[in-house]
């Protein structure tokens, strides 16, 4: 019993902090793409943000992975807070100097960027080191309900900040939950901690993570997994605000609704995973989430009306901590400890990539033809792959048995 109420409290911690960090960057993300998107209303320019959101991430990626094995996940983790944070005080401060350039703007989410690169793949190695492997999925649905309760409020602080106060303002709160959050994580305690003793050059760790992962079929079709599913989302994920402002209106309310409405869903869905506690079949359910992304995606781009668009964008949301939960618990699972900061590393470094590619067509493209034809093509491909991933995943658990 107190061995079970001390990996609750440390969990509990962990959290937390996460949750809270999590919050102040998705105020600032929001900010920044309706700043953009508001005051440039261009697909360039979106692309632009885009690029540097995911490209800087990608770049240290994997030689976070290799740090996550070697080092203490945990000071990572307050490192890259603390730099990330760092960079926003800047914004701040220049934004407060009356230096609003959009490309000052493209710089700061770089550096952010940086901060997130080595920040996630440690977060992501450490739950094995505090959760029990049977409840590593109600924990994960937990955390993803809890993201989603304040993705929820986060546009909406995000919205009121920067539409009442102006940008700078939007900054300090990042600056202030960073903060909160590393306070707390000197607080964690990780009894089991796993480490890579090995002092190899980090190319060789490198390429020791790349052999693992791809020698293991049930990683390699995930890696193929992220590759595909992350090309076919970009859309959705970063061309939304675009035809909202173009399809509906530039109302700053809308945009706060595309996103609390896709909030609300996933954190509905984030209450479902708590409440179930496992999936028996976690191939199946991610399948099933990436069947429903592909149909909603399609519906959002044929809606006429906003709010029945908000309602496939809800729905979508729904199984978005389903998908999440599943597939993290899955790689986590048939993981050996020493290598799990390298293959998160390496599926970050795939999805991540593969985003930029992708915007460099997508954005663009939706300069010259309506972003709903997009929606729609890119929709109806995931429901296809939804089907595909199923029978390969199947066939590499198979192979493993």
């Amino acid at each position: 019993m107190a061995q079970e109420a001390a990996w609750q409290k440390q969990t509990a911690l962990f959290l937390i902090s996460q949750n809270i960090s999590i919050f102040g960057s998705s105020v600032v993300g929001f900010a920044i793409v309706w700043y953009i998107t508001v005051n440039t209303a261009s697909g360039f320019w979106i692309t632009v943000a885009t690029l540097a959101t995911l490209i800087p991430q990608v770049v240290v990626s994997l030689w976070a992975g290799v740090f996550a094995d070697r080092y203490s996940k945990k000071l990572i983790i307050m490192l890259a807070d603390g730099f990330t944070a760092l960079a926003t005080l800047l914004a701040f401060a220049a934004f407060a100097f009356g230096n609003e350039s959009l490309t000052f703007l493209i710089f700061i989410a770089c550096l952010r960027s940086i901060g997130s690169g080595f920040q996630s793949p440690a977060v992501s190695a450490l739950y094995p080191e505090l959760v029990p492997p049977e409840h590593l999925v109600r924990v994960n649905g937990i955390n993803q309900m809890a993201n989603n309760v304040l993705l929820l409020i986060a546009p909406a602080v995000g919205g009121a900040i920067l539409g009442t106060f102006g940008m700078k303002w939007a900054f300090l709160v990042d600056v202030l939950t960073a903060a909160v959050a590393i306070i707390i994580m000197l607080r964690l305690q990780v009894t089991k901690t796993v480490v890579n003793q090995s002092r190899r050059p980090v190319l060789a760790e490198l390429r020791e993570g790349v052999r693992y992962t791809w020698s293991q079929p049930l990683l390699r079709v995930m890696l193929v997994c992220y590759a595909v599913t992350f090309i076919l989302i970009t859309p959705a994920a970063f061309l939304t605000p675009l035809m909202v402002v173009r399809t509906f209106g530039s109302e700053v309310w809308k945009l706060t609704a595309n996103e609390m409405v896709w909030a609300l869903g996933s954190f509905l869905g984030g209450l479902f995973v708590a409440w179930k506690g496992d999936f028996k079949n976690k191939v199946t359910a991610i399948a099933v989430s990436l069947a429903v992304f592909g149909c909603t995606f399609a519906l959002m781009g044929l809606s006429k009306g906003f709010w029945l668009y908000l309602l496939f964008d809800c729905i979508c949301g729904l199984f978005v901590p389903v998908f999440i939960t599943a597939e993290t618990v899955l790689i986590q699972t048939h993981t050996e400890p020493g290598y799990l900061g390298r293959v998160f590393a390496l599926l970050q470094f795939v999805s991540q990539g593969m985003m930029p590619v992708a915007i460099l067509g997508f954005g663009p493209l939706g300069d010259f033809i309506k972003i709903e034809y997009i929606m729609i093509v890119c929709g109806l491909l995931l429901l296809g792959w939804g089907l595909c991933f199923k029978r390969a995943a199947e066939q590499a658990q198979r192979y493993r048995g």
